[in-house]
């Protein structure tokens, strides 16, 4: 298996928290990893020095403007990354870095596979005592056309079955109602072309209609589809209600009159609730409908959220989930 390609100076923490999660996928999943930076900065981390080190001297920052960045910056380290999985010397790209820019590079250095006219972010979201739920897109098109969301549910459907296992993945279009004919026009339009069920014949999926924002974490729907800014506000929405739920909860608790063995067992249950579903341990998301493979992890990545992120992505690598999307893109 080739290494991972990871963009050790794109992230909040960066390069100290990259190189950290880099090193506990290499010890701890015993997965190859190639870090892409410059390499003076990367040798004083403890770790890196043991592993190969692409040379890149530019650094696209959060707050740079993407498309410019990428054709301008051609020696940066997302670029690199790219770069790597395009001429075969890594088998993924991981980046904590600016979103924008790291779906831009891959784009620009990697192609849309044929047929995709327009890729999506794929985002894992965990479910109670079901498999989690795929949504998508979730950034990468802030605004959309109906005939992409068909290649997002084709894409998506593909992820589900890849990563998840789920042979014939329910798939359902995120609006306001579960009847036909709700939403705006955008919804309505991609509902049509949805409803045709040549698609999802042949990406071996259930087309179920209409989802609403409740079921987003339900085990009712393996795949949602939506646009990208609806789906990034939701995203964010998400976790932004586990926080505020998960201090309100730990809070109260010390408020609550009751034993400390009780405390003990309610703070126990909490932990393995917040441990499942924050986002440090979803993996990051994955930008489908490119030639390779790019997992994007979230600008505050801490060494774990990048351990995961790395084993996204060699899990996808090895599943060839490009070819099986290029099998069912035309």
């Amino acid at each position: 298996m080739k290494p991972i390609a990871v963009d050790a100076m794109g992230g909040d923490y960066a390069p100290g928290a990259v190189v950290a999660g880099a090193v506990k996928a290499v010890t701890e999943l015993n997965i190859p990893v190639v870090l892409v930076g410059r390499p003076d900065e990367l040798k004083e981390i403890d770790g890196a020095s043991d592993l190969e080190i692409i040379e890149a001297n530019q650094v696209i920052s959060m707050s740079d403007e993407p498309g410019i960045s990428v054709r301008r910056m051609k020696d940066s380290s997302v670029s690199r990354a790219a770069e790597a999985v395009r001429d075969g010397r890594a088998s993924a790209m991981v980046s904590a870095g600016n979103t924008g820019a790291a779906m831009g590079t891959a784009i620009l250095r990697l192609g849309r596979i044929s047929g995709i006219p327009r890729p999506a972010i794929a985002t894992r979201i965990p479910t109670y005592d079901a498999q989690p739920t795929t949504m998508l897109d979730c950034g990468a098109n802030a605004e959309c056309r109906p005939e992409w969301m068909v290649h997002f549910a084709r894409m998506g459907a593909v992820y589900s079955r890849d990563r998840f296992g789920i042979e014939r993945p329910r798939v359902g279009l995120l609006t306001i109602g579960e009847e036909e004919g709700k939403g705006n026009p955008l919804a309505k339009e991609a509902f049509e072309l949805l409803s045709d069920q040549n698609w999802a014949r042949k990406s071996n999926a259930e087309w179920i209609g209409n989802v609403e924002g409740g079921d987003i974490m339900s085990p009712d729907v393996d795949v949602i589809i939506t646009d990208g800014f609806t789906g990034n506000v939701t995203l964010k929405v998400l976790e932004g209600t586990f926080r505020e739920l998960m201090g309100r909860f730990l809070g109260g608790i010390k408020t609550v009159d009751a034993s400390k063995a009780t405390r003990k067992s309610l703070k126990a249950i909490l932990g393995s609730i917040a441990r499942e579903l924050h986002p440090d341990n979803v993996g990051g998301a994955i930008l489908l409908g490119v030639k390779g493979v790019c997992v994007i992890s979230h600008g505050a990545s801490n060494p774990d959220a990048v351990m995961n992120a790395i084993q996204v992505a060699h899990e996808m690598a090895e599943a060839q989930i490009t070819k099986h999307i290029a099998a069912i893109s035309g």
